[in-house]
């Protein structure tokens, strides 16, 4: 009786050392759009975890897609991961769409909640609303294997296709899942519930919440690059990594929306201070404005051409400021920045394009701003000049003393030596004809009576 009880608290104690031993899990949650933001929080996230010695990493998911540079960035993660990386599509109503269908491929447990879905790897350029336009589709022959006759279609759309099919295919083969019907996820858009993909073999295991896939997953073995490795999740102690202030700030940078803006801002303060030296606020803020659209366009996939059209629309706003060429400077300069605009994002991602509305708004304000240059160019053109040397041509003046060839008057308030063909008398009014050096000639204005007062010096 003795050694029943011995053992029952020596498997007691077994039991607390093994809890007690146990590796944590790091849960990390990438929510919305795949982007440089989030490949960045999951990559320093995985390394994070590596140095608090969990045991394996549950990337907790909801995306519509992303980028495909940010996909790739986070399924090399994965692959390269000395820990294993679980993927769980959750909670309820959550999805793994395009780029989130590759990362649940790529992990070393696919897991999904009930009500959630993953597919639709068309890359979007193809046709964003449904996958390869239809009589673009590939034979059933034309499949599998080089040389044989290609689909129909354009031959970038074919290229995008079987360059994603392959990718996909590689991803499922690795894990031993099924890659026929990725292939059907990139050339026909198929998805399918969290149900339907465990019947398929496209994911592992469906779990209502996170202690649940926990426990499902006890015991699994996953195959890592380094060998083999046992999982010992159920009961473990759960990690949550949050993105820092740097995730953050580089998930709002990196927008193009907010990066665009922040162009915009930049470019008008740079004009404001240009145009108005010494103001300096403007100038501040118009620099710094520009180099975090700088930082956040490093991040994102930029057309350089777009980029190019961009700061020569920019030089030619800033020239019309400067040089006023009633508006044909500043038109072209905001037809440049448009077109630019509108291609600055190389990206078959809608996510991460510019909104219309904000390029037809810059266009709508920076036309109404050049028009009202242009206009105030136009009435100052037509204005007589009111400085410099020529402003003396037509004003008024009074003879300081009789004089017939040679003497002097008075000018806005100035003593000229004045020339005439006609004799002057004192105090009679002249108007000035033409500036010869520092000699003015006049003619007499009037013949009124010469007035009474000394001239002053």
């Amino acid at each position: 009786m003795i050694h029943v009880w011995r053992l029952l608290l020596m498997s007691v104690l077994l039991g607390w050392a093994s809890l007690a031993l146990a590796k944590p899990v790091v849960v990390v949650d990438v929510e919305g759009a795949i982007g440089p933001a989030s490949s960045d929080y999951f990559e320093r996230a995985l390394a994070e975890a590596q140095a608090r010695g969990a045991q394996a990493v549950v990337l907790r998911m909801d995306t519509p897609g992303g980028l495909d540079s940010a996909m790739r960035d986070i399924i090399r993660a994965i692959i390269s991961s000395p820990i294993p990386v679980i993927t769980y599509v959750a909670p309820g109503g959550a999805r793994a769409a395009s780029a989130g269908a590759y990362i649940l491929l790529a992990s070393h447990v696919a897991a999904m909640a009930p009500g959630t879905n993953v597919g639709a790897a068309t890359p979007v350029q193809l046709g964003g609303m449904g996958g390869v336009p239809e009589g673009d589709q590939p034979k059933d022959e034309d499949k599998e294997g080089e040389g044989k006759p290609q689909p129909p279609g354009n031959a970038m759309e074919r290229k995008l296709v079987n360059d994603a099919t392959a990718y996909i295919r590689s991803l499922a083969d690795l894990r031993g899942r099924n890659a026929d019907w990725a292939e059907r996820a990139v050339r026909e858009a198929a998805s399918l519930s969290a149900q339907a993909a465990l019947e398929e073999k496209v994911i592992d295991v469906i779990a209502d919440d996170l202690p649940q896939l926990l426990e499902k997953i006890d015991g699994r073995e996953v195959k890592l690059d380094g060998g083999s490795v046992t999982l010992r999740t159920a009961g473990a102690e759960v990690q949550e990594i949050r993105p820092d202030w740097r995730n953050q700030l580089l998930a709002v940078l990196t927008d193009p929306n907010v990066a665009y803006i922040l162009m915009l801002v930049g470019i008008y303060g740079l004009i404001f201070e240009l145009a108005n030296p010494g103001s300096l606020v403007p100038g501040v803020l118009g620099g710094i404005c520009i180099l975090l659209a700088l930082f956040a366009f490093q991040a994102l996939p930029i057309n350089y051409a777009g980029l190019a059209l961009m700061l020569l629309g920019m030089a030619f706003i800033i020239g019309e400021v400067f040089v006023p060429s009633f508006g044909i400077l500043g038109i072209g300069g905001v037809v440049a920045f448009v077109i630019g605009s509108v291609i600055l994002f190389d990206s078959d991602s809608s996510f991460f394009s510019i909104s219309m509305g904000l390029i037809a708004g810059f266009a709508v304000v920076s036309a109404v701003l050049l028009f009202a240059i242009a206009s105030m160019a136009v009435r100052v053109h037509g204005r007589p000049v009111v400085s410099g040397a020529e402003q003396l041509i037509g004003a008024e003046g009074e003879a300081l003393a009789d004089f017939t060839a040679t003497g002097q008057i008075r000018v806005r308030g100035e003593i000229w030596t004045a020339a005439t063909d006609t004799p002057l008398r004192r105090g009679e009014r002249v108007r000035v004809v033409a500036r010869e050096g520092l000699r003015l000639r006049v003619a007499p204005l009037t013949t009124a009576a010469p007035r009474d007062h000394e001239p002053s010096a």
